[in-house]
Order: C-alpha cells, then structure tokens, then sequence
C-alpha cells in the first residue's frame, strides 16, 4: 500500500500559481509590513509649511550658527506635532474622509493603518515634539501647545464655522511664524505679521475653494462636514483674491517706510518682489477659478514649475536688495 505524501509548501504554492490562485498563495504567508502608509499618515509633504518659521530669522537677517540650528530644531519639533494633528484630523473625521473622492485614499481612511496603530503614532509625535522643545525658551513649548489646541479644536468644531474655518486655519500658518520669533528671541514687526496673516487667509480660502470645486454635480449642495453651498462659491473667489492683494499692498506700503533703509541697501528693488507676488496670486486666482488648482495650494507651490520659478526670482531679489 502507497503512503500519502503531503505536498511541500513549495510546490502546493506553484500548484496554486498554475491554477490562477497566487491570491490564496500569497494568503497563506503573514502579510509583509510596509511602513509606507505609516509615513504617508504623517503627511510629511505638509512639513514644507514649518519653513515659516525660519521667516523671522530671514526678515531679521539673523544668518548665525546658533540661530539657524534653533530655527532647525523648531521646525522638527514643529513637523511632528503638526504631523500629530494630522493624525487626529484623520482618525476624528474618518467617515467624511471615507466618503470624500480624494481623501479617501489616506492610509487611515483607506484601512492601511488601523486606529490603534494611528493613536500609538499620534502618542509618539507629540513625545517627541516636546522633547524638542524643551531644547528651545519656554515661549516656545506655549506657541507650539497653542498651535496645538487650536488645531485640535479647528479639527473638532471650528473647521464646519463659516469663515471662522479660514480664518483659523490662516492663523495655524501665521503661529508657524510666531513659533519662530519666539524660538529666536527675535521680535516680529508689525508689517511682517499683516502680510502674513492677509497672505495665508487667501491661501486658506483657495482651499475651501477648490474643495468645493471637486464636488461632483450629483451630490449635495452643501459641502460635507463645511457650513458652505455652491451659491458661496464666487464670493469665495473674491475674498481669495482680496485678501491675497491686501497681503501685496501691507508689503508696498512696507517697502515705502522709512524703517526698510536700516535692513536693505537696494530697498527699491524690492518692489520686483510685489509685482511678482501680484502675477503669482492672479495665476493662482484665475487656476483656482478654472478648477485647475490643487486642492492643497503649498502642494502646488512646491510643484508648479511657474511658481517654484516666481520662488526664485524673489529670492533672487532679496539677496539682491540686501
């Protein structure tokens, strides 16, 4: 009598591969961890926003060894706690992050990191974050626990406010800068703060925007999880393109202050920067009118090739001015 011989693991894998079943082969295995979806949860394309607060240290022209590497500290301490308010937008909002046509792609809305994993993560981010920051003066760790709550509340409450949601998220860009200051001990002036402030509520209302300009034409008339309809949308246009262009006028009448000729040599030069701010904010208008802006305006900055050459060019005029 023949003994049975049960096939090896290798060739009952092969046998399954003939028979068009690699799904259940590759089943049969422990799934392989990637810990792609654990970065992406961390949204570190949005740590490109925590370059403002070098702002203070560049408009101060404050270049020493000593306060680039506190600048770089703050911003690392900085990311990971943005980072971690990611990650609590991400979990709180997770059944209109499901439903959404993009956002549902995100690792946690997508199942690619479970809830527990992303509350562990969050919890390692904030550890993190403040263990930077004791490095740095105390008004620092009051900025960034500011930055915070407000986020967290703007997540929980302030983000379905009509206006209110623009306006706080115009101010999470604008403590970036305050983080800064204080990171530096070097102190903001009152044009620096005004242009930031007009600048970022205009990028804040682009992505309101082009939020609502994604929305299919089959679904609802209100925008979900936003106090917003479709009737609002041009008058939201409008208000992006106003503030963006109060932010270029804080920055004229800043180059015409008696103030600039201690900081610059060529201050007029840098009236190059507004002209160039007023052809990049009305490309970003018309775009955003046309359906054709990102949905996140930092993302198109940093990979629209106009605007990373407008990047240059105002840079280049700074330098120049100095």
């Amino acid at each position: 009598m023949n003994k049975r011989v049960a096939p090896s693991e290798a060739t009952a894998s092969s046998a399954l591969q003939v028979r068009g079943g690699l799904p259940h082969a590759v089943a049969l295995g422990a799934r392989k961890f990637s810990s792609w979806p654990y970065l992406q949860a961390l949204r570190p394309h949005q740590w490109i926003k925590n370059a403002l607060v070098a702002l203070p240290a560049i408009a101060g022209h404050n270049f020493s060894v000593g306060t680039l590497a506190t600048v770089l500290i703050a911003i690392v301490s900085f990311s990971l706690c943005a980072s971690s308010a990611y990650l609590i937008n991400d979990m709180l909002d997770l059944p209109h992050d499901r439903a959404h046509p993009q956002k549902r792609h995100r690792p946690i809305a997508a199942g690619t990191v479970p809830l527990n994993h992303a509350a562990m993560l969050t919890a390692a981010t904030v550890m993190s974050s403040l263990a930077l920051a004791f490095a740095l003066p105390p008004a620092f760790m009051g900025i960034l626990a500011a930055y915070f709550m407000l986020s967290t509340v703007y997540t929980v409450f302030l983000k379905r406010k009509l206006m209110i949601d623009v306006v706080a998220l115009a101010a999470l860009y604008g403590i970036r800068v305050l983080a800064g200051g204080a990171a530096t001990g070097i102190p903001l002036s009152h044009w620096l703060v005004g242009f930031c402030f007009f600048i970022f509520l205009s990028l804040a209302l682009v992505k309101r925007t082009t939020e609502m300009m994604t929305l299919p034409e089959s679904s609802l008339d209100a925008l979900m999880g936003r106090d917003y309809r479709r009737m609002d949308l041009q008058t939201i246009i409008a208000l992006t393109a106003a503030s963006g262009f109060v932010a270029v006028l804080v920055l004229a009448l800043y180059v015409s202050s008696p103030e600039i000729a201690a900081l610059y040599r060529h201050a007029d030069l840098l009236w190059g920067i507004c002209i160039i701010l007023v052809y990049w904010l009305g490309r970003v208008c018309i775009l955003t009118g046309r359906g054709e802006m990102h949905q996140d305006p930092v993302i198109f900055a940093v990979t629209d090739r106009i605007s990373l050459l407008a990047g240059l060019a105002v840079v280049a005029t700074f330098v120049v001015a100095l």
